[in-house]
């Protein structure tokens, strides 16, 4: 992910770098973060993100006479709405990690931004912890669970329309300890949540993806779970009510219905919607029981419960389902534990190791699978190793490790 380094131009305004959701009633939305102090913490770690667009990982931005831009500033068909004002263009920057010299918990951000005519800038920083990297956080000012020792920031810019403005010259960030930390629990949060499927085959994702047929990815109603394209960072698995069919699949795109809505959290740190209980999403709310008027954020009538959206190959052949259903989802990064990464996919998770045990789902390229231990079986030659080592997933389900590309976090334990 190496880029080229660019002079930032000089900050020329503060913005903040949170604003209030289009149809949120007040009682829903977070309290104001407070805007970014001129002088960070005494001792505190300072750094400008470098903008320069490169390395495959940056959606719809372009940078050009000394600002960071929308590369395509109108909307298309696929673009998402914007309450009554209609669609918008959107665009994400992802500048590369940067290594901190000492963990810390908390990270504050200055962007230096001109908008106009319904253009947006906003900033968004995750931190590296326990062998993964936590939630996206709006960045005026962001405090990690534990100690972090990289950080990684992104812009997203967005305009309704060719004449608006959202550019970016620089944004500078500064990193110290200014909160209790705690660890990860050792089982991720798992919720039965309303499905629905993409479809949309040949549009293009939030983090830059070009639907395929039958493709294998999962859309959450939040950025802060949004994986950069080519990675399964945020990974779900999926099973149908009954646990017959299961799928591990990347979160790669934005929806159903809301954008700020991670329903998962608990509402000290939910974006939007901290009345709501933990697990409800508020389509769900808004479709049974007519919470924020029966509307989501854009102020549309919400027309089913979904939570979550699967790509057809997640819905169809993962799953097996043929109708938008209930399912529980399972948030992965959530947790701590062991990971694998799933280097070719889709792949079979069987109910034994081996080969001629049935198929009980599947893993999706990239997505990262839970360890729990391993075990001989049938020996398997894979795009990355010969072995007879097996893995048992949280869950029961097993994959031959000749699948998977990296492991983080420690040694899995012998069944």
């Amino acid at each position: 992910m190496a880029r080229a380094r660019r002079t930032l131009v000089a900050l020329t305004a503060l913005l903040p770098l949170t604003a209030a959701v289009p149809g949120t009633p007040a009682s829903a939305a977070p309290p104001a973060l407070a805007a970014p102090s001129a002088a960070a913490a005494p001792g505190a770690e300072r750094w400008s993100a470098d903008l320069a667009v490169a390395g495959g990982d940056d959606v719809n931005v372009t940078w050009r006479s000394g600002r960071l831009r929308l590369a395509h500033p109108r909307p298309t068909a696929r673009s998402r709405p914007a309450a009554a004002a209609g669609p918008v263009a959107e665009g994400i920057l992802l500048s590369a990690p940067r290594a901190l010299d000492r963990p810390a918990t908390r990270v504050r951000a200055r962007l230096a931004a001109r908008t106009r005519d319904g253009g947006t800038a906003t900033a968004q920083v995750r931190g590296w912890r326990s062998g993964r990297w936590t939630e996206w956080r709006d960045a005026a000012e962001a405090v990690f669970d534990q100690p972090v020792t990289r950080v990684q920031a992104r812009v997203v810019l967005t305009t309704p329309d060719a004449a608006a403005e959202a550019t970016v010259t620089g944004l500078t960030l500064a990193a110290d300890r200014a909160a209790a930390t705690a660890a990860l629990p050792a089982v991720a949060g798992t919720y039965r949540v309303y499905a629905t499927r993409i479809g949309l085959v040949g549009g293009i994702t939030a983090n830059g993806h070009t639907v395929g047929v039958r493709d294998h990815f999962a859309a959450l109603p939040t950025r802060r779970g949004l994986s950069p394209r080519g990675t399964g960072d945020y990974t779900v698995r999926v099973c149908t009510t009954s646990g017959s069919r299961c799928e591990y699949a990347p979160v790669w795109d934005v929806g159903p219905w809301n954008t700020r809505d991670d329903w998962w959290n608990p509402p000290t740190v939910r974006e939007n919607w901290r009345d709501l209980p933990q697990g409800m999403p508020e389509a769900q709310a808004a479709y049974q029981t007519g919470y924020n008027g029966g509307r989501d954020q854009f102020g549309r009538t919400v027309r089913n419960p979904a939570g979550l959206d699967l790509a057809d190959g997640t819905f169809w052949d993962g799953l097996r389902l043929t109708d938008n259903a209930w399912v529980t989802v399972t948030l992965l990064w959530t947790a701590g534990g062991l990971r694998g990464v799933v280097g070719s996919g889709p792949l079979n998770l069987r109910s034994g190791a081996g080969t001629s045990y049935p198929s009980r789902g599947l893993a999706a390229t990239y997505a990262q699978v839970p360890i729990e231990c391993y075990l001989t079986g049938q020996r398997i030659a894979g795009p990355y190793r010969t072995t007879t080592r097996w893995y048992r997933l949280v869950g029961g389900l097993y994959v031959s490790y000749a699948y998977l590309s990296t492991t983080s976090g420690g040694t899995a334990p012998r069944c």
